[in-house]
């Protein structure tokens, strides 16, 4: 076996801590010994004293990690100071929070801390959480507008379009055999339209638990639900609960101020939201439902299985999300889910990449189960 490099070592120093070495027989020099010290005041905190209440002992500490660290594992170590430390008062200071590298987690960390920013702190919370939503939106608007449009597209391309509904150019390809040299026009037997100008061709209803394991989910449910808002063939509700139901509809002209209406961390009350839901219906058939919960009930299971098969009955497309994040499997009521399964609603965890296709896939009435099963999502039965 070959001896490991002095720089292999080094990392299995750093990455052991302290403790891994009590002789001290690795020695760190310069930006390892750097990056040992801002690892030691996070992961040794108990042992060492931590990063200390100070602004700028915290101050310091978050540029350290910005300068030994990339990104990714920047807003890793973010968090794990937030969680560990009980940091949050990081976030009440506005230079600190400036000094901050934003992500989804600390969105939601913000949106969580909402009622107690001070008004010093909120302006900056405002602008971390406009760049993140920015970012996000702008790498998710085109796939998810062209994924939906192109499945309201053929969806009705079969009827019968009125003369300004016309899709000339798919009508004049899909006709050239009935070219008339004699008469130099084409005479079409089939017209393709656009669809119903002027009448949305689908209802989407976004309904999102805000309880506080559902943070990340909330953020996303609130970007992808303003950009559904956008596109003028739907009709797009976004609804926030957790024991009340507020209604966010008016609030998707901006992400923004919409995430900051959501109140994380209450319980949880799906029953009601579903029933909300109800009254929202006017179309059933046009209408598709997502709940994005990981069913927790806090309220009464019954009756929310009652108003969700009743949905479902009617003509409603339902669909289950345990989480709208990238965070892997998450945590969720195995036995709501299977009674959610049993009752035809499709439930499962989606990331934001694939929630385009998904919406696509809703539109066109394809079977969700299957469509669920062929991109590997842990389908519930």
């Amino acid at each position: 076996m070959s001896t490991p490099t002095a720089s292999a070592l080094e990392r299995w120093r750093l990455i052991l801590g302290r403790a891994a070495d009590p002789e001290q027989e690795i020695g760190l020099d310069g930006d390892s010994a750097q990056m040992d010290r801002v690892l030691e005041a996070l992961y040794d905190a108990d042992r060492k004293g931590g990063l200390g209440r100070s602004s700028p002992n915290v101050n310091r500490w978050l540029g350290d990690i910005r300068r030994y660290f990339p990104t990714p594992v920047v807003q890793v170590m973010q968090r794990d100071a937030l969680e560990r430390l009980g940091l949050h008062q990081l976030l009440l200071e506005p230079e600190l929070l400036a000094a901050v590298e934003p992500d989804v987690h600390l969105v939601a960390t913000l949106l969580s801390l909402n009622q107690v920013l001070p008004a010093q702190t909120r302006e900056t919370a405002r602008a971390v959480v406009r760049k993140v939503v920015e970012e996000l939106e702008k790498k998710l608007r085109l796939p998810l507008r062209e994924a939906v449009q192109n499945a309201l597209n053929r969806g009705v391309r079969k009827r019968r379009p009125r003369h300004n509904e016309i899709d000339w150019r798919r009508t004049v390809h899909q006709n050239l055999k009935t070219y008339q040299p004699e008469l130099g026009a084409i005479i079409p037997e089939t017209l393709y339209g656009f669809g119903r100008k002027g009448q949305a061709l689908r209802h989407v209803i976004l309904l999102s638990d805000q309880s506080g394991s559902m943070a990340s989910s909330v953020v996303y449910t609130g970007i992808l639900g303003a950009v559904l808002a956008s596109i003028r063939s739907l009709r797009t509700h976004v609804v926030a609960f957790d024991t009340a139901v507020v209604d966010l509809s008016d609030r998707l002209h901006d992400p923004v101020e919409l995430l900051f209406g959501a109140q994380l961390g209450g319980g949880t009350d799906i029953h009601k939201a579903l029933r909300y839901a109800e009254t929202l219906v006017e179309r059933p058939h046009d209408t598709i439902l997502v709940l994005i919960s990981d069913l927790f009930e806090g309220g009464n299971r019954q009756e929310m299985l009652k108003t969700a098969q009743a949905l479902r009955r009617a003509g409603v497309t339902v669909v289950a999300l345990l989480a709208l994040n990238d965070e892997g499997a998450p945590a969720y009521d195995h036995d709501n889910a299977a009674a959610f399964s049993a009752l035809d609603i499709p439930t499962f965890a989606c990331t934001p990449a694939l929630f385009p296709d998904l919406m696509a896939a809703a539109i066109q009435r394809q079977d969700l189960r299957y469509w669920a099963g062929q991109h590997d999502l842990s389908v519930k039965s």
